[in-house]
């Protein structure tokens, strides 16, 4: 691994293209692991109390065998995602009946069904070697990579990926994710890194900002145009910040929902001029755990409608869940959209669907995104018009501690992990354009 990784950090310091062609590949690599007879330690514990840093190990895994069409990613940098945290505290199952039903598909896809798993949905690096029929990229490409994995044998997938009935979340529904030295991947999930961000920076925008595009952009979305009032749950988090970017960038209205101080400035800098920090004013929109408070509902309500002159949100970016989705149904407009995914809070929704059926709303489900919107996801970071909003990175040995904070909330934006990139800020090809950026690249980190 030494090898690989000066020759990475030599192409950098030279300004030549990274020349890792001729060099061995090790046999094991050290990767962020939950283990399979480890997946009862938290049975009968409530979700805040399951701890990540209890079940996430940094163990030497041997290093899987590159197929067709596939990758071997040498993976500088990389992020926590919320699937990580699920993965971590095995809710709401283990991911290890993801892996051995992806094991039984095919002699190729058995390799995936282990004893552990190799967690992590988003990697920056450099690729190291493709498999046959791989002609798009070469070992030495600097790259980011999504996180839809898909075998596209089925004719629903040829419309739109995530239909495809084989579709799975690389790292998450997949072995050989991200949190690691190496990663392997699909050819099809490599997009290019772009120049003017360092490893950790790229890595983070990876499956948010896609999932952020789908959802509000993509014509399997929300179909956001301009003048849209914009209500966005967490707005200052991993996958909000980039919903308020694209809001913005695409002349909408965003509404940023909070929950401090901090984070409402943090929605501030990036652009919004509408915050709710709903902390500070004290909504609680269920009395106990089987009530909703629909006198909440209405307040909050009443508090948009004085932000936004009198407008009731176009689109509802729901993300949280159960917490929030029958007041999110209560306030959109009517005719206007929910759209959700992830449900951080709880899987299980519950509204009135009066404000819904009554009200023509209508609901859209939306989980990732495919290669053509996670592609133009990724080129709008490259021609600096939405930002990376990493906060912090962690080595990779202390991955259970990012996990943690993501779980727990204490996070802002996104959380970073160096993998092989021994410190922050390398990786940077384009220092031009990042002179030109470098304001609102910083503006969520945390020094």
């Amino acid at each position: 691994m030494r090898q690989i990784l000066d020759a990475i950090m030599e192409s950098e310091s030279s300004g030549s293209p990274v020349d890792v062609a001729g060099l061995a590949i090790p046999d094991t690599y050290r990767g962020m692991v939950v283990r399979a007879d480890e997946t009862a330690m938290f049975d009968g514990m409530d979700s805040g109390d399951k701890d990540p840093r209890k079940a996430l190990h940094l163990q030497e895994v041997p290093t899987p065998e590159v197929g067709p069409g596939e990758a071997l990613v040498a993976v500088m940098g990389s992020a926590i995602n919320y699937n990580t945290v699920w993965t971590s505290i095995f809710e709401p199952l283990p991911t290890f009946a993801f892996l051995r039903r992806y094991g039984r598909q095919s002699a190729l896809t058995r390799k995936h069904d282990l004893p552990y798993h190799v967690v992590g949905s988003d990697a920056a690096g450099v690729v190291l070697r493709v498999g046959v029929g791989v002609t798009k990229w070469k070992p030495g490409d600097e790259v980011v990579a999504h996180c839809l994995s898909v075998e596209l044998e089925d004719a629903a997938g040829h419309d739109d990926t995530m239909l495809d009935p084989q579709q799975r979340i690389w790292g998450f529904e997949t072995n050989f994710g991200g949190l690691a030295e190496l990663a392997l991947v699909k050819a099809n999930q490599l997009m290019p890194k772009p120049a003017h961000l360092s490893w950790e920076e790229a890595a983070c925008p990876g499956l948010v900002n896609s999932t952020a595009y789908r959802q509000l952009v993509s014509h399997h979305g929300a179909q956001m145009k301009q003048g849209d009032t914009v209500l966005i749950w967490g707005a200052s988090g991993g996958l909000g910040s980039y919903a308020v970017q694209l809001a913005l960038g695409g002349g909408a209205i965003p509404v940023c929902v909070v929950s401090s101080p901090e984070k409402a400035e943090l929605c501030r800098r990036m652009g919004a001029e509408l915050v709710i920090d709903r902390t500070a004013e004290g909504y609680k929109f269920w009395k106990d755990e089987h009530t909703q408070d629909t006198a909440e509902w209405k307040r909050f309500g009443e508090r948009v409608r004085r932000l936004t002159g009198g407008d009731d949100p176009d689109i509802v970016f729901e993300h949280p869940g159960r917490e929030t989705f029958g007041v999110s149904v209560y306030v959109a407009k009517r005719g206007g959209t929910i759209v959700t995914c992830a449900s951080t809070s709880g899987f299980l929704h519950q509204y009135d669907n009066r404000y819904l059926w009554m009200n023509l709303k209508r609901i859209v489900g939306s989980h990732f995104a495919n290669y053509r919107e996670a592609w133009e996801a990724n080129r709008l970071i490259q021609r600096g018009r939405v930002h990376p909003t990493l906060s912090r990175a962690y080595p990779l040995e202390q991955t259970g501690q990012a996990a943690f904070e993501v779980h727990r909330n204490q996070h802002q934006g996104k959380v970073g992990v160096l993998c092989l990139a021994p410190e922050e800020g390398l990786g940077v090809r384009d220092t031009e354009f990042r002179a030109r950026h470098v304001e609102a690249i910083d503006r969520f980190r945390d020094r």
